[in-house]
């Protein structure tokens, strides 16, 4: 592999072409969005549980793109399902259902990263005054779906890097590159211009190639 770990050569396009896009939004042909959104505000419990079944992957994925951990993107899963049980009755129509799901997954997933950075701060802050703690690192999950097992090093070098990316540049391209969404999609969820989403793309590429570029040569 041109870009694998040791080789000494690194390509930047040909690495994001390997994992992205990593799509798995599902797109059933002939669902009526609008008929689902109409049962659950009833309280249909069937429309409910078509619901989960049509967008749980793409919940999920969309999670652990953002916080990379399969736990972690499995509960982030189930409380974003089980706010849009509860909060259904505020969508009122104005974007795509799944435009919606997108964004209630996205805030899920920042404020568990939020949550999880205060924990760590505060297990620090606990271990500077001599308590008996440690200050527990995890690794990123990077058992994500469509990586081959012999890519797992490369992807973890790649996903790292996304990590890394400033807040929006990370959620943009999570969405365009990992979920698959066009940019205008990406900027609906995003709620904002097509333009500003473009300008964050490229933003992103910049960075993540010189993460990985300085990975590559450290580890080359």
């Amino acid at each position: 592999m041109n870009a694998s770990i040791g080789s000494g050569f690194f390509n930047f396009d040909f690495l994001l072409n390997e994992f992205c896009v990593i799509s798995f939004l599902a797109k059933k042909s002939g669902l009526d969005e609008r008929l689902l959104v109409t049962q659950l505000k009833e309280g249909d419990e069937a429309a409910f549980k078509a619901i989960v079944e049509t967008w749980q992957d793409m919940v999920f994925n969309t999670a652990l793109g953002i916080v990379q951990n399969a736990e972690d993107a499995e509960d982030i899963a189930q409380e974003v399902f089980v706010q849009v049980y509860q909060s259904i009755s505020s969508f009122k129509g104005d974007s795509k259902f799944s435009t919606w799901l997108y964004r209630i997954a996205i805030t899920k997933s920042l404020d568990h990263e939020r949550r999880k950075k205060r924990k760590k701060r505060f297990a620090f802050v606990k271990s500077l005054f001599g308590e008996e703690s440690e200050v527990v690192v995890h690794p990123p999950d990077f058992n994500h779906p469509g990586v081959l097992l012999d890519k797992k090093e490369d992807a973890a070098a790649l996903f790292g890097a996304i990590s890394d990316l400033p807040a929006n540049q990370r959620l943009a391209f999570t969405l365009h590159k990992v979920e698959g969404l066009s940019y205008q999609e990406v900027s609906e969820v995003m709620q904002t211009t097509v333009s500003s989403v473009e300008s964050l793309m490229h933003r992103a590429r910049i960075n993540l190639k010189k993460a990985l570029q300085a990975y590559y040569k450290e580890n080359g």
